[in-house]
């Protein structure tokens, strides 16, 4: 079948617009003002105050800048929100993002030699290959991947590797290291299929490739330190310490603490292809070969939201990801269904649901944050504090707040320490995990 538009559709349409009720007055609003601005709901304000029965004392915003850091900035929020309670940590403490970011472009860098060795032998133009050279590497994350960093390199303090021009403007460098190595994918694949190399040479190249990844990425962000002190004053007593020649490993371990082991990420995936109470890996799909891999438990939404309840009541953010851009006011920090009535204003159905939203493109995880608090009436959720890493001029010093029904639709994963889990779900995430396709919504990167 083959349907064009003819003159008598056109006319028609023109016809319908012109007898449809407050037209010119709707095309002046939205001309004038933008779709967002015309369509607007001012009553989500009043109905999304900031104010929460659950609400963590979690300290000053970050600012991730012009770069997709938002699951590190996420995660290391986390563990610094903890950090700041057990050791009276100022407000403004972080710890370093730039140092997760050098580390993880290196590692995305070896994972993707690894993935054009793999497929070396499929044509250009099948759909894995295709995938894997439209962007080689790009800012973004989840949580496992964030996990296999710090076994493998530990964390460190802001102060020992700050923030550097491209950590905060980091499109130069995508652009230039994906250059980079689609450029090395060209002289991988012809190893394998023309010349025939044997592992030992392939490996002595993918080598080669690496040292000067490495000097270029020690040029952008500066190259890590390997020892550095740490240095901080109280918040309440305005007491000083000083630990000296620490390993990031030696930081991690004193400082934070934490068996990574026991964070897991949750997911809430209802289309028909996810079982809940399933487990889910996704192929091709991580940063530190030999490390961590991504491991999903798939849960209904009422599990999902309870186990975060439960962690906050015991004083633990949450960290979470989630489509932002839907029906999210940046400005007020709102993040509600009824932040703006895109229906009523063009007097069509938009509605799909959340499987169809996913099955069809039309939403996806694309941005990771951290719950910081919840509002519970009758034991009930109706809205969620949210620390989200764009600085302190946007939302309420740069919280957010989450209504319950945006969490429904809009909210794909949390991370949860497992002592919330019951026995039955600890079994369930025992479970071998399904493997989904590279291209997966669940595979999506924050």
């Amino acid at each position: 079948m083959s349907f064009s538009i003819n003159k008598e559709d056109i006319a028609s349409f023109h016809k319908n617009y012109r007898h449809h009720p407050n037209s010119s007055v709707l095309e002046n609003t939205v001309t004038k003002n933008g779709v967002r601005n015309a369509s607007f709901n001012w009553h989500s304000i009043a109905d999304n105050t900031p104010h929460f029965s659950i609400d963590l004392k979690t300290g000053d915003v970050a600012d991730q800048k012009q770069s997709g850091r938002c699951w590190m900035f996420a995660a290391l929020n986390t563990m610094r929100h903890d950090m700041q309670q057990k050791f009276n940590l100022p407000d403004n403490f972080e710890l370093s993002q730039a140092y997760q970011f050098f580390w993880d472009k290196f590692e995305k860098s070896n994972y993707f030699y690894q993935n054009v060795i793999k497929t070396a032998k499929k044509p250009t133009d099948s759909r894995k290959v295709s995938w894997l050279m439209n962007e080689p590497q790009n800012d973004g994350g989840q949580w496992d991947m964030l996990c296999a960093l710090i076994s493998k390199y530990g964390v460190m303090p802001k102060a020992a590797m700050p923030e550097s021009f491209n950590s905060s403007n980091s499109r130069g460098i995508d652009e230039v290291l994906n250059n980079k190595l689609r450029h090395d994918a060209v002289i991988l694949r012809k190893m394998i299929n023309e010349d025939h190399a044997n592992e030992e040479t392939i490996d002595e190249t993918r080598r080669k490739m690496l040292n000067e990844n490495y000097r270029m990425l020690a040029y952008t962000f500066g190259e890590p330190v390997s020892h550095f002190d740490f240095e901080y004053r109280t918040k309440k007593d305005k007491e000083f310490h000083r630990d000296t020649n620490l390993t990031p490993q030696e930081f991690f371990k004193k400082y934070v603490g934490w068996n990574l082991d026991d964070y897991i990420s949750i997911i809430q995936a209802p289309t028909a292809d996810k079982k809940y109470h399933q487990t889910y890996t996704i192929d091709m799909l991580g940063n530190v070969v030999g490390g961590r891999e991504i491991k999903h438990l798939n849960l209904p939404m009422d599990e999902f939201k309870q186990l975060a309840i439960e962690q906050l009541k015991n004083g633990e953010s949450v960290w979470f990801g989630s489509d932002v851009i839907k029906y999210s006011e940046t400005k007020l920090g709102i993040m509600a269904l009824n932040t703006y009535d895109y229906d009523k204003l063009f007097d069509v159905d938009l509605e799909m649901t959340k499987a169809e939203a996913l099955d069809y493109g039309e939403s996806m995880m694309d941005h990771a944050m951290v719950i910081t608090g919840v509002d519970l009436v009758d034991g009930k959720p109706t809205k969620w504090k949210v620390e989200n890493s764009w600085g302190n001029k946007v939302g309420h010093k740069g919280y957010f707040v989450m209504s319950d029904d945006w969490m429904d639709k809009y909210c794909y994963q949390v991370v949860i320490n497992k002592k919330y889990l019951s026995e039955d779900l600890k079994r369930d995430y025992a479970k071998s995990p399904v493997v989904l396709k590279p291209w997966d919504p669940m595979g999506t990167l924050a």
